[in-house]
């Protein structure tokens, strides 16, 4: 007969284990949502690059401006610097800017890449909500991602 004292602590070890296994694919799940949320905003940050180009060609007048906004770093934890330097510059084209198809075709990727961008960042929250994933702390020093919110084509508001 096996001794209760050596049941028990199988038992605690056992579970112990499946805990820990349950953390490390946690921890591994919430990694990965990180390298995809890094991933969409630097595709977002190329689509909106090219966006910039292309309003500087179109509004020689807007270079400096559009420069100026390239400038801004689109980092996960400050997202709303961008978008509003992309705000204002959007806010100062004319109708006949909006409609050319290489403006279109480039703001349509801009609003593409920005709807992956943001479901990955929900994604990622939604998981970093998580009381377990707090409590032991698996997102590591990542910074929590925000949201990224700007403008679509011809949208007078924010």
């Amino acid at each position: 007969m096996i001794p209760a004292w050596a049941l028990i602590l199988v038992i605690v070890l056992a579970a112990a284990a499946l805990i820990g296994l349950w953390l490390s694919l946690t921890a591994s799940r919430l990694n990965r949502l990180h390298i995809r949320t890094d991933a969409a905003r630097l595709s977002l940050e190329g689509a909106l690059e090219t966006r910039s180009a292309i309003v500087s060609v179109l509004r020689p007048d807007l270079a400096a401006r559009t420069g100026q906004t390239s400038a801004v770093a689109l980092r996960a934890t400050d997202m709303s610097a961008r978008s509003d330097a992309e705000n204002v510059v959007l806010r100062q084209l004319h109708q006949e800017d909006l409609v050319a198809p290489a403006f279109v075709e480039a703001s349509v990727k801009v609003d593409l890449s920005a709807r992956f961008y943001n479901e990955a960042v929900g994604d990622t929250r939604d998981l970093r909500k998580r009381p377990a994933v707090r409590f032991f702390r698996l997102a590591g020093s990542a910074p929590l991602p925000e949201f990224y919110e700007a403008m679509s084509i011809g949208d007078g508001s924010e």
